[in-house]
């Protein structure tokens, strides 16, 4: 694929390796892809992928299978500090998933995770604590039980806004028992402005965030109608801190599935 759009790589651009998440695909021509990733190296990264839409003598694309939403890859890429769009000359995975893919409950908290990303993240800044929270939860959603997977994405979710720099302050206790969803910590009484969480799932809350190991997560039981209530407190919390946030397409599909 040639034209002015495509930069003559080989001139500008150097070779890294890399680890990354792929976030979401869009097509570009009639058999490429644009690929949003989050990378270890480089933050957020769009990359061209020519041909990966080009179907193969077997049948479908081998690219393709590749860059799935949720997709952890060893990357060797062309980049350009300076380049919007840069390229994928290598691809193979970092972790094949056995349960990601296969399991509806555990793809639709992937893809919560990634839309999330997606929307949190604007500009290519290289962050590896926050691609290792990232990397280090869907290792974990593929192989952990399904007690642990029904609490990950609350989890993910609070610990994605500290890495961020909002971090809710914990702060409860039996004087301070209601979540302010607006400014992030917990308060006397609630705020006039109406968004907040009461107790038991403000004290939920306050226990998500005290846990420093996923794996336990087993500990706090919670039903349906709980978890579908917090994630949509936290979408309010992510909504009010991130710029144009918008709406989480995935969260209604996540919260149907989470029992």
């Amino acid at each position: 694929m040639s034209g002015a759009g495509i930069p003559n790589f080989a001139a500008c651009y150097m070779l890294h390796q890399t680890q990354a998440i792929v976030l979401r695909t869009v097509a570009y021509g009639d058999t490429s892809l644009i690929v949003s990733a989050l990378t270890e190296q480089f933050g957020i990264q769009q990359y061209l992928v020519k041909g990966a839409r080009k179907a193969s003598k077997k049948g479908g694309s081998a690219q393709a299978s590749f860059l799935q939403p949720a997709a952890l890859l060893e990357l060797v890429v062309y980049h350009q500090e300076l380049r919007h769009l840069q390229i994928i000359k290598e691809m193979k995975w970092a972790l094949v998933y056995q349960r990601v893919m296969s399991s509806v409950t555990r793809n639709a908290i992937a893809l919560y995770m990634t839309e999330l990303l997606s929307k949190c993240l604007k500009q290519p800044e290289s962050n590896s604590p926050l691609f290792e929270l990232a990397a280090g939860t869907l290792r974990l959603l593929d192989e952990c039980d399904d007690a642990v997977a029904a609490n990950l994405p609350l989890h993910f979710t609070l610990q994605l806004a500290a890495e961020l720099g909002f971090r809710l302050e914990d702060e409860y206790s039996s004087a301070a028992p209601i979540l302010d969803l607006q400014e992030g910590v917990f308060v006397a009484e609630p705020p006039i402005h109406g968004f907040y969480l009461q107790p038991p799932l403000s004290e939920v809350t306050h226990l998500l965030l005290q846990n420093d190991n996923p794996v336990t997560l087993y500990r706090i039981r919670l039903n349906k109608l709980q978890r579908r209530e917090l994630l949509q407190a936290y979408a309010h919390f992510f909504h009010y801190h991130v710029a144009d946030f918008g709406q989480l397409r995935t969260l209604q599909v996540l919260q149907e599935v989470l029992e």
